[in-house]
């Protein structure tokens, strides 16, 4: 008999009340709640652990990873915002700061993002995390990142990267415009890179 093939997952799920939604690499969510109201103020979470190393008490190595959100404009990469940038021009992105270790319970590092506030001209946001140090994903487990109503603190949606690649840095989504509305993207696509500066020429081909 033919081998089974399980069905493809959609390429665009909606975010429901009350309930997670827990995006595949690709998939699309459009940024309105249940009911059709666009969300206005969202925060994006970021976490990560690092690998434990051998053994039951094996210890795990700090790992320093950065995230960062390249917001562009036509295809022009418009401003950063990451660690040593907090707060985008606009005031619609603030960056929470750097977590030096990826120990502990919840996010490592928040992103908070007011749509409303967004320039006209920003069309794209790409969030993406780098290792400074050099550190690659094969030494971090259970990277993931969340999107929040931050009007209300539900968690609308989660998409954990899969353990093990090879690479310093990793696209992790795409916040984009669609005619009026938002539209966020799950990638988890890897690079080489430990700055934005050095994913910014990788990451081109993520635009909407």
């Amino acid at each position: 008999p033919p081998a089974y093939t399980p069905p493809a997952a959609p390429a665009e799920v909606s975010l429901t009340k009350n309930k997670r939604v827990n995006l595949t690499k690709g998939q699309k969510v459009t940024l309105r709640k249940d009911g059709g109201v666009a969300l206005t103020r969202i925060r994006m979470g970021l976490g990560w652990d690092p690998v434990k190393r051998g053994g039951f008490f094996g210890r795990s190595r700090d790992i320093d990873l950065d995230a960062s959100v390249l917001m562009f404009s036509r295809g022009q990469v418009a401003e950063v915002v990451y660690y040593g940038h907090l707060r985008s021009s606009d005031n619609s992105v603030l960056h929470s700061g750097d977590n030096l270790t990826g120990e502990g319970e919840g996010d490592d590092e928040v992103i908070n993002v007011d749509l409303t506030a967004i320039h006209p001209a920003i069309d794209n946001l790409i969030f993406i995390v780098t290792s400074y140090q050099g550190q690659t994903f094969e030494e971090v487990a259970n990277a993931y990142c969340r999107l929040v109503d931050e009007t209300t603190g539900a968690e609308l949606a989660r998409f954990t990267l899969q353990g093990g690649m090879p690479f310093t840095g990793v696209t992790m989504a795409v916040i984009h415009r669609e005619g009026a509305e938002w539209k966020l993207r799950a990638v988890g696509d890897g690079f080489q890179g430990k700055t934005p500066k050095d994913a910014l020429p990788q990451v081109l081909h993520h635009l909407s």
